[in-house]
């Protein structure tokens, strides 16, 4: 009887330690005691995961964001150099018909009916022209010879042919320089360009040389 108490009592002193040590098995979720040897189970991370997430290809760039590419760059064209105007041969006082305008000194003009050209001159050298002319018609002829500058009249008007006469610079009674028709010829007059004209206006003054060949 004795010996029955006595198993008893250790037994029960054994499983008080059992049940309040936790280094005989340690605790499972919720404190319940795991017997001493049960297997733990650890919560490892998924092969399926760690192998996905260490086998995700990593983006390759794109070539066309990583290789620029070449601009093709054409080269400009040389712009030409614009040719200059070839500057106009001097006229040659050979060319000018009247011997004595050409020897008489300071300023002068010559009209040579024949080819409808007139030219200025100074000291026997061509100063403008020659330039293009219209002299007389038939029954209006205008006069050949030597004259001389006698009067200018910038506004002038006929009062024979009621005709407007500008830059009108005169060396015979009726006979004058003046802006005119080149188509249409004079009743004895010099026709002239307006441009033409205007110079003969500023360049000629009274008792220059005027001389009129055939």
């Amino acid at each position: 009887m004795k010996k029955f108490l006595v198993g008893v009592t250790a037994l029960a002193t054994a499983l008080v330690l059992t049940a309040c040590s936790g280094d005989a098995g340690g605790s499972a979720p919720g404190g319940g005691a795991v017997a001493q040897g049960a297997p733990t189970t650890t919560s490892a991370p998924s092969s399926t995961t760690a192998t996905s997430s260490s086998q995700t290809p990593t983006p390759t760039p794109s070539s066309s964001s990583s290789t620029p590419k070449p601009t093709s760059s054409k080269p400009k064209p040389t712009p030409k150099p614009t040719p200059k105007p070839a500057p106009k041969p001097a006229a040659n006082a050979a060319d000018v018909p009247c011997k004595a305008a050409l020897a008489s000194p300071g300023v002068s003009a010559c009209v040579d009916l024949s080819a409808l050209k007139t030219w200025l001159l100074q000291d026997g050298k061509v100063i403008y022209g020659p330039v293009k002319q219209l002299p007389g018609k038939k029954g209006y002829a205008t006069p050949t010879g030597v004259f001389h500058v006698s009067a200018k009249v910038k506004n002038y008007h006929s009062k024979q042919f009621d005709a407007p006469m500008p830059n009108s610079v005169f060396f015979l009674p009726g006979i004058a320089f003046h802006t005119g028709s080149l188509s249409v010829y004079s009743h004895g007059c010099i026709h002239l360009s307006a441009a033409a004209s205007q110079k003969y206006f500023t360049t000629l003054q009274k008792g220059d040389v005027v001389q009129v060949v055939a």
